[in-house]
């Protein structure tokens, strides 16, 4: 395994050198290492093609960090800081350096009291230290309160079409309503109107944003090398899903579910019913998934395996196979309450301390 670091952001935030033990992985002995600090509860990450990091943190601020450079981006859009919502999912599309787009997903407020996913597209400026001439291209239906399940992934397809996941937002049978964007993944395009091909357009009483239903809270998603899109999300006791993508399909929340209600209670009719797919893997008890990757980098034992980072057990899963399932658990300190993973340009696999206010990438112990 030969690492390039393509990223010079070497523990910005930090007051001193952190010393790390060895995480023990399939891949051998790796280390942690400290690249961003003193985050304040961050929520997503990306990388632009000069080697800068890019970090959203839910209060609101977008941070980018240059060489031991951090600089707080202006011209975000305002945020409903409310319960999981916020400044969430950050997406560098891959003609940034031509059009130096990029595209944010935020809670934003609906009415009186109500608020909702939204998708917000903005230009870098030349300087990296504000954002212009930003708009939200796209939000949800309204008709829903509180703050939970805002979903708030962000993917581009291979035909640069965004897929948007889009959480119950805590009230399950909107899940199953296609008036509704709730529950949902969604197909748009890059002026976020609805992307042509998509399942329900032309369906009557449908939104024809929507791409696939029937989903509680998918906080991960991701393309595998095929260009095939995945999803993870969360259930409620119980019953946390990875689920394959398609068009049209109903993924069963909250009719069919592997977990129960949190007091116990029966879920829905049971865990299958006609019509309605089956997840690929699930967890019970729950683990609280969060962001998702497809690794194609420098650890060759780990090629084409998906990540996904766990907040509720501390750790990062490892999964291969056809079907998927979970292979591994890669944890130690560093993995506290992982909210998003994904592949740097040097090849290593970076994550998202939520716990520990922390951006780390994974090295082979002793490089």
């Amino acid at each position: 395994m030969i690492f390039k670091p393509a990223v010079t952001a070497l523990a910005v935030g930090l007051a001193g050198p952190l010393a790390a033990e060895a995480i023990q992985t399939s891949a051998g002995p790796m280390t942690a290492e400290p690249m961003v600090a003193d985050l304040d509860t961050p929520w997503a990450f990306d990388f632009l093609p000069d080697g800068a990091i890019l970090v959203t943190e839910r209060d609101g601020q977008l941070l980018r960090i240059a060489g031991d450079t951090r600089t707080e981006v202006r011209g975000v859009p305002k945020v409903v800081a409310d319960g999981q919502g916020g400044l969430l999912d950050i997406l560098v599309p891959r003609d940034f350096a031509t059009r130096r787009e990029l595209f944010f997903t935020y809670a934003k407020r609906q009415g009186f009291r109500g608020s909702g996913t939204a998708v917000y597209r903005a230009r870098l400026s030349e300087d990296g230290t504000r954002l212009e001439d930003g708009t939200t291209i796209f939000e949800i239906a309204r008709g829903t309160r509180g703050g939970y399940h805002f979903g708030s992934r962000l993917v581009e397809a291979s035909d640069g079409h965004l897929f948007v996941t889009v959480g119950d937002r805590g009230d399950g049978p909107k899940a199953q309503d296609l008036s509704m964007h709730n529950g949902s993944v969604l197909r748009i395009t890059r002026d976020g109107a609805p992307a042509p091909g998509n399942p329900l357009i032309g369906t009557e009483g449908a939104l024809a944003e929507i791409w696939s239903w029937g989903h509680r809270n998918p906080q991960g998603a991701a393309l595998d090398a095929s260009g095939q899109l995945w999803a993870v999300e969360h259930g409620a006791k119980g019953g946390d899903e990875v689920n394959r993508i398609d068009p049209g399909v109903n993924y069963g929340w909250p009719v069919i579910s592997y977990g129960v209600n949190y007091d116990g209670r029966k879920l829905g009719e049971g865990t299958a019913k006609e019509g309605m797919a089956q997840p690929v893997h699930y967890w019970d008890p729950s683990i609280a998934p969060s962001g998702m990757t497809f690794y194609d980098g420098a650890v060759a034992e780990w090629s084409g395996n998906a990540f996904i980072g766990s907040l509720k057990f501390d750790y990062i899963s490892r999964l291969t196979g056809d079907p998927l399932a979970e292979v591994e658990q890669i944890k130690g300190d560093e993995t506290l309450r992982v909210r998003d993973v994904d592949q740097g340009p040097d090849g290593a696999l970076w994550f998202l301390s939520v716990g520990n206010g922390v951006l780390y990438r994974l090295v082979p112990a002793g490089d």
